[in-house]
């Protein structure tokens, strides 16, 4: 089961039907896209709740104050079948430096430019706009 896809359409639905807010089970994966999320703006906030032995990743959503989203999209790029890898120098650039890619690396999760900035490539998770 593909629970990065699965998360990741979970956003892109619950910012297309305006909810305020949207409750994944908790993984370290899912935590750390959610801080990079956090961390450039396209989410509010993010909280872990432990509701007895199960871990849930809670996401505030932002809106603008037309109600218009923060992320306008967020595609899945590596797959469980078909892992997609990159060095630091052909890492992709969403909207000419305007969007992310959210890149997996021997030191984190983080964004493209940061990898680049470090000199380090990984695994491509997903592009963000």
């Amino acid at each position: 089961m593909d629970t990065i896809g699965e998360f990741l359409t979970k956003i892109r639905n619950a910012y297309r039907a305006s909810h305020p807010v949207v409750e994944v089970q908790f993984s370290k994966m899912r935590e750390a896209i959610a801080r990079v999320l956090k961390e450039q703006g396209y989410i509010e906030d993010y909280q872990v709740r432990v509701e007895g032995p199960k871990q849930y990743l809670r996401l505030l959503l932002r809106y603008g104050p037309r109600g218009q989203a923060a992320l306008k999209q967020i595609t899945l790029y590596s797959k469980p079948g078909r892992r997609l890898y990159s060095s630091a120098a052909n890492l992709p650039e969403v909207a000419n430096g305007l969007g992310i890619t959210i890149v997996s690396t021997s030191q984190g999760v983080m964004t493209d430019k940061e990898a680049r900035r470090r000199g380090i490539g990984g695994e491509i998770i997903c592009l963000v706009q």
